[in-house]
């Protein structure tokens, strides 16, 4: 299995479950802490008390304490965190960049190239074992990722530091309240300022590594993006992207369904010259960008949320990393002299 075999299947892991639960109209009064216990495996009673404290258990669309008392044709629902590894994580002394920490959360600004969670094929050097070597005094604190982002996506990536606040955060993101934004250099000149992408995203029947947008919505999963142009740049365009949901490469698998793949983005097609001349210099020219940024453009730009404990409302932001934006300054540059080409030969004709 390769690594990019690996790093899929790793993001395809759901963060989040969700069971729906309809009780018989026999059903005898009980604890709904209880009821959930014994019909959900894998799942301790402290976890699912966890999930009435956070919000995360509703009963007739309405949420419940653990104490409720359930009644015949109740339709329960209930979101839980899931456990996104199964192995040891070894704590490792690996340096992260730390936005904002506080006693529930802590926000980090990722580097590209850092996968998030250990998994098969990476089993050292995550995240995870860089937050538990910096935890590693702490025995009250159990860091839990709340998202994730791709390995070679750089910026912003919310960390829980106890079950309670990944719970409550998890709500958010299941509910999709979060505000995540990402700033993305894509391929050509879109013809919109602004607009939104709908298709549902699933596997790509045709090529594993890859995820596919079905439009009609007869497989994968309902995903909605939101786009901006931020700067056109002649035969790349530098936009944002508003998330509403958050599916596995879902920026990436949308952008590619509107003919514009992200630039450098290999597994998607973003690798080759897609727009532009066939001057050999030209050729050059975007092969050398290739080299400063090979990876992905895509930089998860700013995030905001309720914080799980204070109810604050908080927002971060992360600045684009060098290698983006010595791309973009050479796009500039580019741009600004074929525009100059192109004004002289107006004149002169």
């Amino acid at each position: 299995m390769t690594d990019e075999q690996i790093d899929i299947s790793e993001e395809q892991e759901e963060l989040y479950e969700h069971h729906r639960i309809t009780c018989d109209p026999k059903q005898s009064p009980i604890r709904i802490d209880k009821f959930l216990f014994n019909r959900i495996e894998n799942v301790s009673r402290n976890k699912i008390q966890n999930a009435a404290k956070a919000g995360n258990i509703l009963v007739n669309e309405i949420p419940v304490k653990p104490n409720y008392k359930i009644k015949p044709a109740d339709v329960i629902s209930i979101v839980l965190p899931n456990p996104v590894h199964e192995f040891e994580i070894i704590p490792e002394d690996i340096k992260f960049e730390i936005l904002y920490e506080d006693d529930d959360i802590l926000v980090v600004n990722k580097e590209a190239g850092i996968v998030v969670h250990p998994g098969h094929g990476n089993y050292t050097g995550t995240l995870l074992n860089a937050l538990s070597y910096y935890f590693k005094d702490s025995e009250d604190i159990v860091p839990s990722l709340v998202h994730r982002i791709d390995k070679d996506t750089s910026g912003v990536l919310l960390v829980a530091k106890s079950e309670l606040a990944q719970t409550r955060l998890g709500k958010q993101f299941f509910d999709h309240s979060i505000n995540r934004k990402y700033l993305a250099l894509v391929w050509g000149d879109l013809k919109d300022e602004e607009g939104i992408i709908t298709g549902n995203i699933g596997r790509n029947p045709h090529n594993r590594l890859q995820m596919f947008v079905f439009p009609e919505g007869d497989q994968g999963r309902h995903a909605v993006t939101h786009y901006k142009v931020i700067e056109r740049l002649g035969y790349v365009t530098l936009v944002e992207c508003q998330l509403e949901t958050g599916r596995t490469h879902q920026i990436r698998a949308h952008m590619k369904f509107t003919g514009h793949p992200l630039f450098s983005d290999a597994r998607y097609g973003g690798d080759q010259v897609l727009k532009g001349t066939t001057f050999t210099k030209y050729k050059q020219f975007v092969q050398n960008c290739f080299r400063i940024i090979p990876r992905q453009a895509l930089h998860a730009a700013s995030l905001g949320f309720v914080h799980p404990l204070t109810n604050k409302n908080l927002f971060f932001e992360s600045p684009l990393p060098d290698d983006m934006m010595e791309v973009i300054e050479k796009w500039r540059q580019y741009n600004q002299h074929k525009n100059l080409i192109e004004e002289t030969e107006q004149d002169n004709g």
